[in-house]
């Protein structure tokens, strides 16, 4: 059987999760994406385990469903317009283990993966841990527990079940990560290091990246997406040719190709390892991004300020490197490197992922196609041209050959990953037709917007057919390529600049660019502007920070800097 698995997830009981997930939000969203099999996490947590117990069901050996009258999805988990059928999900009984203790004089921090194959085993587990820390105070439980002593509770506890080091690159808490990991797998799993039979990748990195460490040949390598919210299921995931229980699924991942030849373990899913947030090393205070050969030069320090980098997956794989091309096992799991729907819907409407117009696009395409993952993995590019959009489908041709534009991440600080140019994305703009009549977003590349009060005046202002004086009247009908306004306060000078933004645009001669001192200014530019033109005329506004910075950026676009970004474009 042929299936896609997510196996580290957290639930609402880990810190900054979404309310959101609980096994019905998460069986939802899994149905949304195209997931057959979600780990449960956090199994070692009380409250989440009471849950587990009163509204799952075995199904399969070591597979469990929803309760039949556990499967009503609460309102408010899914986009409006999306149904999602949860009793054919599947869950798999895992928890991740936060690990801090002191080994070779050095303190160790490391993130390891549980599997379980049962509740009696999850249970022999959790009265074992319970023991040894508290395990009440979050769904991911700090624990002064050295791995090796983790992992041998595990294979007492529960025969069947197994380990998987978590992430195994992140810098902060991960196995070879550059801040507090091992060199070795056998350094931190010591005698049982042959019990260990596969690592998690991470979102920043691949497997190209890790098949360049001879010492990883014999390890299955494996993506999940440990998301905190269930929309973010599937940003990486693994597609399994197996039996549909956990003894198969164990296997599959132990030994992904069977003594017939079988390949039981297909394939994984992945984000471009760009878009990790630990990806090239950096100081995200300072805006500084680095590539790992800059890092040398710089001697691991900041240039801005001094203070050491934060050291990233990239460099760190090519520190324990021994190969300069990758080398993949026979039978390894093909890899499909994708970029989440959203943020392709939100790239080619040139709005946020999160806003109405790119939601709806989403609900339409989902209730079109059935999944995420089919649209983006199965769907024929001339089908998909068809019936939606052939913007669409360049768009997720260009994701599935790796054509595309990266921009890495680093410091806790995601990458981005882009399908179309600057030049194609203006094009693209405004054809709000692609995806069938959705309500136009509202763009922004900003985090922070005007609200309230505030935008409201905004609106007001800009709405209002206030009378401009002779002065006024002069600059804004003036066809002088310069002109100096010299006023004092509150005499009109940002109406007389927005009537005067309003008349270039009206007598088509846009695109036109407004450049203001402030952050400040710029949204309050852009709010009258906006509420006078809507989503229409091609108007610029940012600070003169940020506009250097957005054409450095198109330049350039792996460039990372400091300091304020492109305000909006209003297209």
């Amino acid at each position: 059987m042929r299936y896609i698995a997510d196996l580290h997830i957290h639930s609402l009981f880990s810190r900054a999760t979404s309310k959101a997930s609980h096994l019905q939000g998460l069986a939802a969203w899994a149905s949304v994406k195209g997931i057959q099999v979600v780990g449960t996490g956090d199994f070692t947590h009380p409250g989440w385990m009471r849950q587990i117990t009163e509204t799952l069901v075995e199904a399969e050996p070591g597979f469990f469903r929803l309760k039949p009258e556990c499967c009503t999805v609460p309102d408010n988990v899914l986009p409006p317009g999306l149904q999602a059928e949860v009793s054919g999900i599947r869950f798999v009984l895992t928890a991740e283990i936060s690990s801090i203790y002191k080994r070779g004089g050095k303190v160790r921090k490391v993130h390891n993966i549980l599997f379980a194959p049962d509740l009696a085993s999850v249970r022999r587990i959790n009265a074992v841990l319970a023991g040894i820390g508290n395990i009440e105070s979050d769904g991911r439980p700090i624990l002064g527990l050295d791995s090796r002593d983790l992992l041998e509770i595990v294979l007492e506890c529960a025969p069947q079940g197994f380990l998987v080091p978590a992430h195994v690159w992140t810098p902060w808490f991960s196995l070879f990560g550059s801040k507090s990991g091992f060199d070795a797998i056998e350094e931190c799993f010591g005698d049982l290091s042959d019990q260990v039979f596969a690592l998690e990748t991470g979102l920043s990195s691949d497997p190209d990246m890790n098949r360049l460490v001879s010492a990883l040949d014999r390890f299955t390598l494996i993506s999940n997406s440990d998301c905190h919210s269930p929309g973010k299921l599937g940003r990486e995931a693994n597609i399994l040719t197996t039996g549909f229980d956990f003894p198969s699924m164990r296997e599959a991942l132990r030994r992904p190709v069977s003594d017939s030849g079988e390949q039981r373990f297909a394939a994984t899913i992945e984000f471009y390892p760009e878009e990790g947030k630990y990806h090239c090393d950096g100081h995200r205070k300072c805006g500084v991004s680095m590539e790992p050969a800059e890092t040398r030069r710089a001697k691991g320090l900041c240039p801005v300020c001094g203070r050491p980098l934060t050291v990233g997956v990239l460099n760190r794989v090519m520190e324990l490197a021994d190969r300069d091309a990758p080398l993949h096992p026979p039978g390894a799991p093909r890899v499909h490197s994708l970029v989440p729907l959203a943020e392709l819907l939100g790239e080619m409407l040139d709005a946020g992922p999160a806003t109405k117009g790119v939601t709806e696009a989403y609900v339409r395409l989902i209730r079109q196609y059935g999944s995420e993952l089919s649209l983006l993995l199965a769907i024929p590019a001339e089908t998909i041209a068809r019936e939606s959009s052939p913007q669409l489908a360049e768009a997720i041709g260009r994701v599935r050959s790796g054509r595309v534009i990266r921009s890495a991440g680093y410091d806790g600080e995601y990458g981005v990953i882009r399908v179309f140019s600057e030049q194609e994305r203006r094009a693209l703009g405004g054809q709000r037709h692609l995806f069938g009549e959705v309500s136009a977003p509202r763009p922004t590349t900003v985090k922070r917007t005007r609200s309230g009060p505030a935008k409201e005046k905004a609106a007001a202002t800009a709405g209002k057919a206030r009378e401009l004086n002779p002065e006024q009247q002069a600059a804004v009908a003036s066809s002088a390529r310069h002109i100096l306004v010299k006023a004092g306060p509150g005499t009109g000078k940002t109406h007389t600049l927005v009537q005067r933004v309003l008349r270039l645009v009206r007598e088509e001669k846009a695109p036109c660019t407004v450049i203001t001192f402030t952050n400040r200014a710029a949204d309050e530019l852009l709010d009258r502007l906006t509420a006078a033109l809507g989503p229409t005329g091609a108007v610029f506004v940012s600070t003169l920070h940020g506009y250097c910075l957005h054409w450095l950026r198109t330049e350039r676009p792996r460039l990372q800097m400091g300091g304020p970004g492109r305000r909006r474009l209003l297209l």
